[in-house]
């Protein structure tokens, strides 16, 4: 038995049967109907079987989990399921940084020492939940008694959450996670990091700029690694009208530790 939009041939043949009875009828007598939920089908369009009955029917096709509809409820659910998680988090900070910096690095110990100093500011601390730098501000936050939360990414390789993460939640999407970091943090502290660390900095820079958050400091940790970067922030976009000098201000940069910590907090309050 073949199928035409989902209704056999057999029950299109009825349909039609029925149809042409009722011709003879007085109009809205004698036509197939099937009330479907807030939904009314006539004549043609009248469906085989009950939704409760397609739900239930465990042979049917499932190449439905592939298609838009059913992604549009993964992603909703991931909202909700971060929502949940980390509604009453508190006042947090998140930071980012490569996943490749090694744990016996300068850059790794400055990680651990921003997230204890953060935790003693009264912050719970939020990372990508990843090795290297995010696993050096979780492991900070939790060695001062804080609260250390992990926000994980599928990805095609294997990462999977360090073991200094309090709170994990993973994602599937990238801009559900970005909403996460920006909605439930005050500010941003960012350490040397690769394309993934870039693409969240800017994506902040972007907010505050357009003023979608008010209030968000943005803190560069390094400012040899972060140097280069800033300069051609001055020398190329503001310098040829792309960006304004004022946009500057959007972000601040140091290597001490404890300013950091200070213009984030502060800022943030």
């Amino acid at each position: 038995m073949t199928e035409a939009r989902g209704v056999p041939d057999d029950a299109q043949e009825a349909a039609a049967a029925a149809n042409a009875a009722a011709e003879e009828l007085p109009y809205g007598k004698g036509w197939p109907e099937r009330h479907t939920g807030p939904v009314v089908r006539r004549r043609g369009q009248v469906q085989t079987g009950t939704t409760d009955q397609r739900l239930l029917d465990s042979h049917g096709p499932s190449d439905w989990v592939h298609g838009d509809p059913w992604r549009v409820m993964r992603i909703q659910s991931e909202f909700v399921e971060g929502f949940g998680a980390l509604a009453e988090l508190g006042p947090a900070v998140s930071v980012f940084g490569s996943a490749r910096t090694p744990a016996d690095s300068p850059e790794y110990e400055a990680g651990v020492r921003i997230g204890r100093a953060l935790t003693e500011a009264g912050f719970a601390v939020i990372t990508g939940g990843g090795p290297g730098a995010m696993e050096a501000a979780n492991k900070g936050a939790l060695e001062a008694g804080g609260v250390s939360v992990g926000l994980g990414i599928e990805l095609p390789f294997e990462q999977g959450l360090n073991p200094y993460v309090d709170i994990g939640v993973n994602f599937r999407y990238f801009f559900v996670r970005k909403t996460m970091f920006v909605k439930y943090a005050r500010g941003f502290v960012v350490l040397p990091g690769g394309f993934g660390t870039l693409d969240e900095l800017f994506e902040a820079l972007t907010l505050v700029q357009t003023k979608k958050v008010t209030r968000f400091p943005i803190v560069l940790f390094g400012t040899e690694y972060w140097g280069g970067l800033v300069q051609w922030i001055r020398g190329s976009l503001i310098a040829e009208g792309k960006a304004s000098a004022a946009d500057l201000e959007l972000f601040h940069v140091t290597d001490d530790v404890d300013d950091a910590v200070e213009r984030v907090t502060k800022e943030s309050a």
